[in-house]
């Protein structure tokens, strides 16, 4: 919290003319906090800060965080396959994490698949460290959820579990919903598109999973496609996650997500004739 332009406001405030004094160094004080909050926050917060000096601290955090989560949804379904196992360093090798960075995310791992793993302990943390930065939380949390979907299923005590960390994370239970709405449909789209032949119809066929990709009713308006494509197009841009302190090697991720938003409005466009 930020309040030391309250705390002095109050004391010069008193100082030269009491109790009046200090009622309006409090109040000037409060503005000075909320300007100071605000400008740190859309600088990036504190992950933007220490970039430059400890890197290599903060992917660890990140990457920690990600694959230990990662375990301890695997572990949630009862036990932990050779398939999740693959999928987690498929997941490691398209990011290209190596040395001391493959070796944290595969620790993390191991330690998630325990029994007393503190996942919501280990998710508040994560949120304090990201400063509560929410288009770099939403790309986080859009990881978990490509993650645990990597396999084209989603385990009900995984759902539930992803559902917590939505909601820990800062995000209402819309909000949460329609991530794993767009995270399930984006998984059958991908699916899709490499088991079956492109074609006008085909693509007619997916525009229910197109719309749900945008986060949006087929029945939005033409303005209301827009405003989503933007929206999510802007929380994706590489430029603004690097700035607030997501590892190079998850933008690959980050990307990637933004071309198939920018792929499913084309089509959906093309579909309104716009």
């Amino acid at each position: 919290m930020h309040y030391w332009g309250k705390v002095l406001g109050f004391i010069f405030g008193f100082m030269l003319f009491k109790l009046p004094g200090a009622l309006l160094g409090v109040i000037i004080g409060y503005y000075f906090d909320k300007g100071y909050a605000k400008a740190l926050s859309d600088n990036g917060g504190f992950a933007r800060l220490l970039s430059g000096r400890n890197n290599l601290k903060n992917r660890m955090i990140f990457f920690h965080t990600l694959f230990s989560i990662m375990g301890h949804i695997a572990k949630s379904s009862g036990r932990v396959t050779e398939n999740d196992i693959a999928l987690a360093s498929a997941l490691m090798d398209k990011m290209g994490l190596s040395g001391e960075l493959r070796q944290e995310a595969q620790n993390a791992y191991r330690a998630g698949k325990q029994a007393d793993f503190p996942v919501a302990e280990t998710v508040k943390e994560f949120k304090q460290y990201c400063f509560g930065r929410r288009d770099f939380l939403a790309v986080y949390f859009e990881i978990q959820l490509q993650a645990a979907l990597a396999n084209g299923q989603l385990h009900h005590n995984a759902e539930s579990i992803l559902t917590k960390i939505g909601k820990t994370l800062g995000f209402n239970p819309a909000e949460v919903a329609t991530y794993i709405s767009q995270a399930k449909a984006s998984g059958q789209y991908q699916y899709q598109q490499k088991h079956q032949q492109h074609t006008q119809q085909s693509q007619q066929n997916q525009l229910p999973q197109l719309y749900q990709i945008l986060g949006i009713e087929q029945s939005a308006s033409d303005q209301a496609v827009k405003k989503a494509y933007k929206k999510l197009m802007a929380q994706h841009h590489p430029d603004k996650l690097a700035s607030q302190g997501l590892p190079e090697q998850a933008l690959t991720l980050a990307k990637e997500r933004a071309q198939q938003i920018q792929a499913a409005y084309e089509i959906i466009k093309k579909s309104r004739g716009l």
